[in-house]
């Protein structure tokens, strides 16, 4: 049997670590029998590492292996006779309760804070409590007398809390973890059931409380070993002997091990892939203050061109091109027959690189996968549960419709002819509505249809009906309620209509088989939950989804790999990318602790948040110390600009202060090697022939290009004649949103609605002030009820129009008082001498007079156009009085015109009235007969935004015309477009 002195072992940063175990291993082993490898036991610290290790012994070709374990299996072995373990979902369902019933007395206690959320996170404190060896009573020390009241508060719940979740027998993995580490340590250290064959604990830190004690008990074995991983050989002395309070460094983790077994030696003779890199590394990343430090050792540092030979940094302008880069880099690699792995703890950036690899369809091998919250089957199952207690809008709904596993089971529609169903559906809700979709909305569209969208639209229609209940469901309900109202859905938009669920895609294959285990896991244990409300059951649903992982059945490029932070110890040799070192990113940010302040949890025992810093920094740490890394990060994000990785900082930091061993002159031709790759990368998103910007555009169709224009396009045709081209000529007319809101468009038209029944309810003079205002509040109401869905929106629209109701109800009178309301919402037309055109309008208001005259009224729900915009281009009333000069209203034949006026149906609710003469009148008719005729007969071409109002503008068809490849400043191309014969 091998000797096994001094049991402390440890292998530097940069090599690889399964295949450096494994061979110190054997040669530990050589000249034993087969039998005895067979015999050793081996705990590893992650089941990634175990497939590893498994991998590196393969490479030696047959042989029986060692035992192979996970270290947190431990709780497997005696301490199992206690009984079974407790389902960790089980558990946190259970603090769920009493968290529950904790908010229910206390509200204020947790707000904006869902009940799943703070289950986890206080189930997460109950596992390092036991991971740790700290009882219910380790939070009777803390003392909270300096704490506000909301930390005194939450003590006392995690007091109760702890007695339900830490007391008895142990039925958590966590629990057995560290009865069985402390068993080990006590017989073990006693002479008692020590181990026969060797035991080793290999790649793990010892991070954790029962991991770290079960370590040194196995370290102190005659035939037992540990070997760290990443350990950092150029730390002096001193910087150990303070390193343990030091947290967020990357080897404090070490310094309990080191302080009661001394320093490690090492595994193997095999040296660190960049060991100059490595103490560059070391240096750089000291527990602060370290600048006294940089200033002392750093002209002691290797030759800095050579330690950071091979090192890149790509400093990206925005996350998209720095995974363009990253991609070019593997892609790269894969060329040159190399192995490359990326490192990213952004699944956001991760997710960007495998679309970019796409472009040349390569595929890496993701360690880490897709969450079952981003298959189709999690996205259909989040997409549902966001429904309950919401109202179904268009766009939620077309996004069920629209869904590929949607009607995937149905015997009687195709998916094909669901699709087409579904587009035309959409059609009809953009146009017509309803906003929030309905059973009898779809079976009346579907009654209009054939006999394939009438059988769509009743199956459609039933499950409408059941959002329409679920819609009004927001109050708490038991969770296997939710859960079988969830199923239940699911499996009828997949069945479709005449089929089932069994038929369809939706538990098929691996990602549909997780999300139904799943879903029937929390089923298993729903009773233990409390009841809860729409958002909560949502939250929990996500992350139960989250938490699992589906891996494509796909064949990926064997030399391109994916990989967490974690996984960098047990990245084997070839290209290292680290990236995404921001902060924020990697390390992530941390999350606070909504029970446990620093002090508190220093007072009972625990480590502080800044452990999980130092647990990335150690994975950092550790692949820096490949041969070839290829660093990356990108200036700004969605929202801002990024701050460096602090890791990177201190990194970039002492280069450029080393002015003596070279060091801005390395950090330069790192940054220099950095951009080619983002200069290719950008020369990949360039085209490869020039295309040069559109011209304004300013078409010119074949004459006639129309032969009627409403006069509320004139306007238009003066500010923007490409939008009436595109309107008139080509036929183009914009989709109404997806969405629908309660909009100035809406209001608009909803106030004239209400007013054109006021007036034909036929007031008079005589009418009683009282009794007018009276009957306009409540056809008010009564449209406002009709025709707006949204309660808010009718509320505050109701109550604005109250506002303004005596004034309006004033001057109503006043102008009845003048004469009777002749034409109101009613269309006329008036053709152009010379021309095969006609004027069309349809206007709000004309009153006739008492005199014969008319008075031309129309109503604005904002602010009405002045005089200057009247005589440059809002033309709408002035031509709308020489057409009731010209007798182009049936009702009133050919009249003399008093006056123009707007009646304002927002702000103080005035009638403005504004300049009129029939000169003014006579002025501006000719010059429509000109701008007209320019364009009927083929003189002007229809220029985009020839002048508009405002600068900023948006219209319509503003992407139509490209604008944006042109301004305002360029000139227009006029040029015929179609068929002129």
């Amino acid at each position: 049997m091998a000797e096994w002195q001094n049991g402390f072992f440890a292998l530097p940063c940069g090599v690889d670590f399964a295949g450096e175990f494994v061979a110190g291993f054997l040669e530990r082993m050589a000249g034993q029998p087969p039998e005895a490898i067979a015999r050793v036991t081996i705990y590893a610290n992650s089941g990634r590492t175990r497939s590893a290790l498994q991998e590196a012994f393969d490479r030696h070709g047959p042989l029986l292996l060692p035992q192979l374990r996970v270290v947190t299996d431990l709780g497997a072995g005696p301490a199992a006779a206690q009984g079974p373990l407790a389902a960790p979902l089980a558990r946190r369902l259970q603090l769920a309760r009493l968290i529950d019933g904790l908010l229910a007395a206390r509200p204020d206690l947790a707000a904006g804070h869902s009940v799943p959320a703070l289950a986890r996170s206080l189930a997460d404190l109950m596992t390092e409590m036991q991971t740790e060896g700290r009882g219910a009573g380790a939070l009777e020390a803390i003392d909270t007398g300096d704490h506000a009241g909301h930390w005194q508060n939450a003590l006392a719940f995690l007091q109760i809390a702890a007695r339900f979740h830490l007391t008895g027998a142990p039925v958590d993995r966590a629990a057995r973890q560290r009865i069985a580490a402390e068993a080990a340590r006590n017989d073990w250290s006693e002479g008692r059931d020590l181990p026969e064959a060797p035991v080793i604990v290999a790649g793990s830190t010892g991070s954790h409380g029962a991991t770290r004690l079960f370590m040194r008990a196995v370290a102190a074995l005659p035939n037992g070993a540990v070997v760290l991983p990443g350990f950092d050989r150029d730390q002096p002395q001193p910087v150990w002997d303070g390193l343990e309070a030091a947290e967020d460094h990357p080897q404090s983790r070490y310094a309990p091990l080191i302080g009661a077994m001394g320093h490690p030696r090492p595994w193997t003779d095999r040296p660190a892939a960049a060991p100059g890199r490595n103490a560059l590394v070391s240096l750089a990343l000291r527990p602060a203050p370290v600048t006294d430090q940089w200033i002392a050792e750093g002209p002691h540092l290797p030759d800095l061109a050579a330690a950071t030979e091979g090192l890149t940094l790509i400093e990206a302008d925005q996350p998209g091109q720095e995974a363009e880069a990253i991609a070019l880099v593997m892609r790269d690699a894969a060329e040159r027959q190399q192995p490359v792995t990326l490192i990213a703890a952004d699944g956001n950036l991760i997710r960007r690189v495998v679309a970019a690899l796409d472009r040349w369809h390569l595929r890496a091998d993701d360690s880490a996968g897709r969450p079952v919250s981003l298959t189709a089957q999690g996205l259909l199952l989040r997409q549902i549960a966001g429904l309950f207690g919401e109202p179904l809008t268009i766009d939620r709904l077309l996004i069920l419709l629209k869904h590929p596993l949607t009607a995937s089971g149905s015997a009687t529609v195709e998916t094909r002819e669901a699709r087409l169903q579904a587009r035309e559906l959409e059609l009809h809700l953009r146009a017509r509505g309803p906003v929030f979709p309905d059973g009898a909305a779809l079976r009346d569209w579907g009654a209009r249809g054939d006999g394939a969208r009438k059988l769509w639209a009743d199956w459609l229609a039933g499950i409408l009906d059941r959002f329409a209940h679920f819609a009004t469901d927001r109050s708490p309900r038991p969770l296997p309620d939710r859960l079988a109202d969830l199923r239940a859905m699911a499996e009828a938009l997949a069945g479709g209509p005449g089929g089932d669920a069994e038929a369809s895609e939706l538990w098929r294959r691996k990602p549909g088989q997780m999300a139904r285990a799943v879903l029937d896991h929390l089923a298993g244990h729903a009773a233990e939950g409390p009841d809860m409300g729409p958002g909560d059951f949502a939250s929990l649903l996500m992350d139960e989804l989250q938490a699992q992982t589906a891996h494509d059945d796909m064949a990926f490029h064997p030399l391109l790999k994916i990989r967490g932070p974690r996984e960098a110890r047990i990245v084997a040799d070839g290209l290292v990318i680290l990236s995404g070192l921001n902060e924020g990113g990697w390390p992530r940010a941390l999350t606070p602790d909504p029970w446990l302040s620093r002090q508190m949890r220093r007072q009972a025992g625990l480590t502080s948040p800044e452990r999980l810093i130092g647990l990335a920094a150690h994975d950092f740490q550790q692949g820096m110390g490949a041969a070839r890394v290829v660093l990356t990060r990108a200036r700004r994000d969605a929202e801002a600009e990024t701050i460096p990785s602090r890791w990177l900082n201190r990194l970039t930091n002492l280069l450029s202060g080393l002015s003596v061993t070279g060091g801005p002159q390395a950090l330069a031709a790192m940054r220099a090697r950095g951009a080619g790759w983002l200069d290719m990368a950008q020369a990949l998103a360039r085209p490869e022939v020039p295309v040069d910007p559109a011209p304004r555009p300013s078409p010119i169709p074949p004459a006639p290009p129309f032969r009627e224009l409403p006069v509320t396009d004139v306007s238009l045709l003066i500010r923007d004649p490409y939008a009436v081209y595109a309107k008139r000529v080509l036929g183009l007319r914009p989709l109404n949103p997806l969405r629908p809101e309660p909009n100035a468009a809406l209001r608009g038209q909803t106030l004239h609605a209400i007013v054109e029944r006021l007036l034909k309810s036929n007031p008079s003079a005589d009418t009683p002030p009282e009794r007018l205002r009276a009957e306009f509040l409540r056809i008010t109401a009564e449209v406002l009820a009709n025709e707006v869905p949204w309660p808010a929106a009718r509320v505050f629209w109701q109550a604005r129009i109250e506002g303004i109701a005596d004034q309006i109800v004033v001057d109503e009178l006043a102008r009845l008082a003048e004469g009777r309301p002749q034409v109101i919402e009613r269309r006329g037309a008036i053709g152009v001498p010379g021309m095969e055109f006609r004027l069309t309008a349809r206007p709000d208001r004309i009153d006739l007079l008492h005199d014969g005259q008319v008075m031309i009224y129309d109503y604005k729900s904002g602010k009405p156009p002045s005089d200057v915009q009247i005589q440059s281009f809002d033309k709408q009333l002035i031509l709308e009085a020489a057409m009731a000069r010209w007798g182009g209203f049936d009702a009133l034949g050919p009249v003399d015109v008093a006056g123009i006026r707007y009646i304002q149906l927002g702000g103080e609710g005035r009638t403005h009235e504004r300049a009129y003469s029939p000169q003014m009148e006579t002025e501006n008719w000719a010059g429509f007969i000109r701008l007209i005729a320019a364009y009927l007969t083929g003189g002007t071409g229809f220029t985009a935004r020839r002048a508009p109002e405002k600068a900023l503008h948006a219209g319509d068809y503003d992407h139509l015309a490209r604008f944006g490849e042109w301004s305002l400043a360029d000139p227009a191309r006029p040029g015929k477009v179609g068929d002129h014969g």
